[in-house]
């Protein structure tokens, strides 16, 4: 059930997270869709083909029609909406980051139970999706621009190598999807504050 939840959460706050960098650049109903799916599955598509599990596996019927459901809702309101929600970019964009990694990490530690297998797998599970949908979006990559954004997906990965049964239960695992995306909202206030700073007379 925690997995389930998890999976859940992760889809479709990357699939939202899809749909507002297609809105903000301004494509239309194929756009979101398309940027949409690549951020739900890029990471996963490209976590199984590193540990070597079979790629259809991630095209479950349930997880497609989640996908699907989230992109039409935020396609139909994105009218009067996108507006406002522009700011929520940051924060579903990191809910993925922290549930994917976790995923990605969680997955990899029981198939091989490798260190370096199982932060490799959080760190291309999490920020995998992401850069596939910035470079189609034509932008730079948020993950390779922020040295934080790896850096916690790295320390998913260690946390859950170290202690892994411990995240298959509901506290443990709410509690380091909670922290990770705390650090990573602060980091990101904190970098804006420091640019207004910079630019302030």
């Amino acid at each position: 059930m925690s997995w389930l939840i998890l999976h859940g959460i992760g889809t479709c706050a990357y699939a939202a997270s899809g749909a507002f960098v297609a809105l903000q650049a301004r494509y239309r109903v194929i756009g979101v869709f398309i940027l949409g799916l690549t951020t739900s599955f890029g990471g996963g598509v490209i976590r199984n083909t590193i540990i070597g599990v079979p790629v259809i596996k991630l095209w479950d019927r349930e997880t497609l029609l989640l996908v699907l459901g989230t992109l039409t809702l935020l396609f139909l309101l994105s009218t009067k909406w996108i507006h406002h929600w522009k700011k929520w970019g940051f924060f579903f964009d990191s809910i993925g980051l922290a549930s994917f990694a976790l995923q990605g990490a969680l997955y990899a530690k029981d198939v091989s139970g490798n260190l370096g297998m199982t932060v490799m797998a959080a760190l291309f599970t999490g920020i995998g999706g992401g850069v596939i949908r910035d470079l189609l979006a034509g932008r730079k990559p948020i993950a390779l621009q922020e040295e934080v954004h790896a850096i916690l997906a790295l320390l998913v990965g260690l946390a859950v190598w170290i202690s892994g049964d411990m995240y298959t239960h509901p506290m443990p695992l709410l509690l380091l999807i909670s922290t990770t995306v705390a650090a990573r909202m602060l980091s990101i206030r904190y970098k804006h504050s420091s640019k207004h700073k910079e630019f302030t007379p």
